[in-house]
């Protein structure tokens, strides 16, 4: 133990007193010890490029090509997703990909030769070429470059050739280093990496793949975080792609953006280097408009779930409820302030000293008929569940897990044990379908309770460490779907597989009702389960600017259901900041409250009447505008478009929009400009072409361009675009259409996917247009049928 070792301990044991600090002290050190023992050491290693191509084999949708030290097999999808695998890796088994649905191959799509030696892919949507020593450029149907990728090196162990055969691991497929350096275009700008608290535009750096507890909260500085996937978008002028590396390793990202020569023609290319500490090396690219890009990648990961309508609304979570008097007292006060809520979420404490599917029958003594109370008021229950289980015999849960021999063990067979909230704990493997299936079963005691969603947190998986990392350790075995393996390969996918096992468990329990799941920690395919907040940002501006970069980056890697703890998590904000927070929620998928226990209460009316009052109007906005999230979540199931979408979505080539990063848009409709600094009254905003309606005010400013609007404290700016039809709550709970008058000449346009239900029914896209005529606006059904809702027209009076 070093120094700062010694020093993290004694923190450790301030935070969370002395017996579980001495825990964490005596966790840290069997994890290291075990990773000692069972790890290899580096050793010596003999770097490898593929080296000079020698010959091709043209099969279905592209072919295999051999170089003199390694092999690339190049596929073309239908879609015209390209996968790349080297030394024999294939697109399956995936933890990311749709279970059997990895895409047909473009038949149309051939092998070539191409110049200098090299060989080429020809396809309708994508050029794929490949150079003689292993370069791959991807390039749009003209020619023009989106990525190349330079030849990779690996780093083989020497004197241990049999050491992935033995792990039951595909050839190539195992320890070995590697990475792999890319170049885009010099204007490029790189969004994604999952859930990253600087941005959404990824500056200069190094960004760590690996799920990560911070210890404490975070802000726009921190990184990593608790879901990191190794998925990029790239923006510029030539196109979008995406690029999406299936290895859930260890590994590091760093990027480079260009230059521009300023028409001397020496740009310099932006530029990402991926470094991975064993694993496969395999990769998809996906080109394409930013709205095809998320298109094809959901039909190759899945498509998102779609949350019940409820989970739509307005959601109070706290981390210190007393009991079931105090749960009463916080759902009285929003009914006796007219303030909407739709669900109530209980943390840690409501268990029976913090053993997971337990209930303090002191505190909760009637907890199924506090919720039936709540669900006769329209408030739902929500539970968190962690993954560690109390390592106590006679705990239900642990002695059914042994019985089932569900928990992570080491490489001399024993159960590998952590210390989280309740202790001493041990770990679900979730990358066993046995598993899966055991767990998921446990969430019938759950419902038995009355929760009616879920909430996973600590699924890193965390273990408290006094030093090291604050995870297992790294040599745990796992059962990776039968094939083997450990921890380096698990970890980034133990929240994934986790949410998997709550999704299918509650699926078989409830089949009639969509579950309602969210998650701290994921991987690459989340969205297939649910969605993720923020995890513990920190109270201040800077954690507000960060909430807002979270949920766009992860809607940029196909997660569109998330938002942040309204407030931050750690500290008591002040009236403005809990304000600013809280009207910016009102416009994100997941719109809740939440804090750590002693961080202070989150129920508007502990501001001020002022606050208390502006609060009200932004719920009843929220409220006033569910029919149009419904629809957006009916979206983004259908097609992968995130509801919260960067201001380029639809113009990807203005660089301008590229670069503006404190707005967005809800859907096609309406540009959101929060407030994200203290005492903003009016701010700039970045237009994209067109027209646009301030909806406080009804002023229109014409785009592309920066104005100027007012944001006064009782709300943020709103702008809807000209012809927009979207549908709104009207006074009588029922859906009316909102149309913003168009500009003459110009035509425009919505959807309205009504939700029948929290059950399965396939849902009825209904298409409208709007035009003016005669001074009036005219609303249509695009197939000619009766408009079916009241019409309300606004931005008339612009002329």
């Amino acid at each position: 133990m070093d120094g700062r070792d010694l020093v993290r301990s004694v923190r450790m044991i301030r935070a969370v007193g002395p017996a579980q600090g001495l825990r964490s002290v005596r966790s840290a050190w069997r994890a290291r010890r075990a990773d000692a023992q069972a790890l290899p050491g580096r050793g010596a290693e003999r770097a490898r490029v593929p080296g000079a191509a020698l010959s091709a084999e043209p099969q279905p949708g592209g072919g295999m090509i051999h170089f003199a030290r390694s092999s690339l097999r190049v596929r073309v999808a239908a879609g015209g997703a390209v996968f790349c695998g080297w030394d024999g890796a294939e697109p399956e088994p995936s933890y990311a990909l749709l279970a059997g649905a990895c895409p047909e191959v473009d038949a149309r799509a051939v092998l070539e030769p191409d110049t200098e030696g090299g060989w080429r892919v020809v396809s309708e949507r994508v050029l794929v070429v490949v150079s003689r020593h292993g370069a791959v450029e991807v390039r749009t149907p003209g020619g023009a470059v989106l990525r190349r990728e330079l030849p990779p090196r690996w780093w083989d162990r020497t004197g241990d050739e049999g050491a992935d055969e033995r792990a039951g691991r595909p050839e190539g497929c195992g320890g070995s280093r590697w990475v792999q350096r890319s170049e885009v275009a010099a204007d490029a700008r790189f969004f994604g990496l999952g859930g990253r608290a600087h941005g959404p535009r990824l500056r200069d750096g190094a960004y760590r793949l690996w799920n990560t507890d911070p210890g404490g909260t975070f802000g726009p500085g921190d990184d990593p975080l608790s879901l990191t996937m190794p998925v990029q978008l790239v923006v510029a002028d030539a196109g979008t792609h995406l690029v999406f590396h299936d290895n859930s390793w260890d590994g590091r990202v760093t990027l480079h953006e260009g230059t521009e020569g300023a028409g001397s023609g020496h740009d310099r290319p932006g530029t990402c280097e991926l470094r991975m500490d064993g694993g496969p090396l395999r990769y998809w690219v996906l080109a394409g408009s930013p709205a095809r890009v998320l298109q094809v990648w959901t039909a190759l990961t899945g498509a998102p779930a779609l949350p019940p309508q409820w989970a739509l609304g307005y959601q109070h979570a706290r981390w210190g409820f007393s009991g079931e008097t105090e749960v009463r007292r916080v759902v009285a006060g929003y009914q006796e302030r007219e303030l909407p809520l739709s669900a109530v979420h209980l943390d840690i404490d409501h268990y029976d000293r913090h053993r997971v599917f337990t209930v303090d029958r002191q505190r909760y003594p009637d907890l199924p008929g506090l919720a039936r109370e709540l669900r006769a008021d329209g408030v739902r229950l929500v539970s968190i569940v962690d993954p560690a289980v109390k390592a106590e015999p006679g705990d239900a849960v642990y002695e059914g897990g042994v019985a089932a021999d569900a928990f992570v063990r080491d490489a001399r067979g024993r159960e590998v044990r952590g210390v989280v909230w309740p202790g001493e704990s041990v770990y679900p493997d979730f990358t066993d379908a046995r598993v899966r299936k055991w767990w998921g079963a446990l969430y019938a005691e759950r419902l038995a309770q009355g929760f009616a969603g879920f909430w996973h947190d600590m699924n890193e998986p965390v273990s408290f460490a006094a030093f090291g990392e604050r995870t297992l350790p790294r040599s745990a075995r796992h059962a990776l779907e039968g094939r083997g393996g450990d921890h380096r390969e698990a970890h980034n996918i133990y929240g994934l597989a986790m949410a998997r096992a709550g999704f299918e468990g509650l699926c078989e329990l409830r089949p009639y009702e969509r579950p309602f799941l969210f998650s701290r920690s994921g991987w690459a395919g989340m969205q297939r389960y649910g969605g993720s907040w923020s995890g513990d940002v920190a109270t201040g501006w800077p954690g507000l600017r960060a909430s807002l970069s979270l949920v766009l980056g992860l809607g940029l890697c196909g997660v569109p259901y998330s938002g942040p703890d309204i407030g931050g998590y750690s500290g008591v904000p002040c009236p403005e900041l809990y304000l600013r927070w809280f009207q910016l929620g009102a416009y994100l998928p997941l719109f809740r409250t939440h804090s750590a226990i002693g961080a202070g209460r989150r129920e508007p009316w502990e501001y001020g009447s002022e606050v208390l009052g502006h609060a009200r109007t932004a719920l009843r906005e929220r409220q006033r505008l569910l029919p149009y999230f419904e629809t957006l979540g009916q979206l983004a199931r259908l097609t992968g478009a995130p509801y919260v979408r960067p201001l380029w979505w639809s113009a990807p080539r203005d660089r301008a929009l590229r670069d503006c990063e404190d707005a967005f848009l809800l859907g096609d409709a309406l540009l959101v400009a929060p407030a994200l600094a203290a005492g903003v009254t009016r701010r700039p905003v970045r237009l994209p072409r067109g027209r646009w309606y301030d909806t406080a005010t009804g002023r229109a400013y014409d785009g592309p361009g920066q104005v100027w609007v007012e944001a006064p404290l009782s709300r943020i700016p709103v702008l809807a675009r000209a012809g927009a039809v979207l549908p709104v709550a009207g006074a009588d709970g029922g859906t009316e259409l909102e149309v913003w008058a168009p500009v003459a000449g110009r035509g425009g346009s919505g959807l309205v996917v009504p939700d029948a239900g929290d059950g399965w029914q396939r849902p009825t896209v209904e298409r409208f247009t709007s035009r003016r005529a005669g001074g009036r606006v005219v609303v249509e059904r695009r197939d000619g049928g009766a408009v079916g809702y009241p019409v309300r027209v606004r931005g008339l009076t612009d002329g």
